[in-house]
């Protein structure tokens, strides 16, 4: 499911909750397209280390466990930022997903 966050300078972005496919198939890509380098890069030392150490294995897990966990960071670090649900549709699969708390944007 995809919902969309607002600035308050007037973007918007769609941002999917839940399991990263992008994460899985691309790796530390996709975050580096975002445009969210510090998880870009965390996920690549993360990778090449456990990767060195377990030929390759290692690497293949990571990038599993950040597929499960990445869409959900980027959300977080976007509501740090500044971004707000767009609508009560948006606020309520937040908090659904457990990302927001049911008060966090409450008028």
């Amino acid at each position: 499911m995809k919902v969309k966050l607002k600035s308050s300078a007037g973007l918007t972005k769609e941002v999917k909750i839940g399991f990263s496919w992008t994460t899985f198939f691309f790796g530390f890509f996709p975050a580096l397209f975002r445009g969210d380098l510090k998880w870009a890069i965390i996920m690549l030392i993360v990778e090449l280390v456990l990767g060195s150490f377990t030929l390759g294995i290692g690497a293949w897990v990571s990038g599993v466990v950040f597929s499960f966990v990445y869409n959900k960071i980027y959300i977080k670090e976007l509501i740090e930022k500044g971004y707000t649900p767009a609508d009560d549709q948006a606020q309520s699969q937040l908090e659904k997903s457990q990302i927001l708390s049911p008060t966090a944007f409450s008028d």
